[in-house]
């Protein structure tokens, strides 16, 4: 069986703690941000620019932990504990993978957004 892409527990947590509102607002504002900073990691990697990297890394990694997306978060945390050099020598696969992840994120919260 495989986790859930939102952790339902965690986005409640969320929903309690800043009201059902502002959490949706905050959900249109992580998907609005999300993919320019999917994209400063690409660019940061081709650039071998560590701070950059590490800083986007970190945002996703926060950001969906926020909102419960743990795998998201966990791809974003291996990033961004990699390391620019060393992510760049694997290639483009853990790039790959966090987008692919930030995908299912993304319809998820559009889901439960509009749920």
């Amino acid at each position: 069986m495989t986790a859930p892409t939102i952790h339902a527990a965690t986005f409640d947590a969320l929903k309690d703690a800043t009201g059902a509102e502002f959490a949706l607002e905050l959900v249109d504002t992580f998907l609005q941000e999300a993919p320019a900073m999917l994209g400063d990691l690409r660019h940061a990697l081709a650039a071998q620019d560590a701070d950059t990297f590490r800083r986007a890394a970190h945002s996703l990694k926060s950001n969906g932990n926020t909102f419960g997306a743990l795998a998201l978060g966990e791809l974003a945390r291996d990033l961004e504990l990699t390391g620019v050099a060393k992510v760049g020598a694997r290639g483009a696969a853990p790039l790959a993978a966090l987008e692919a992840e930030y995908a299912r994120v993304a319809a998820a919260l559009t889901a439960l957004r509009h749920g």
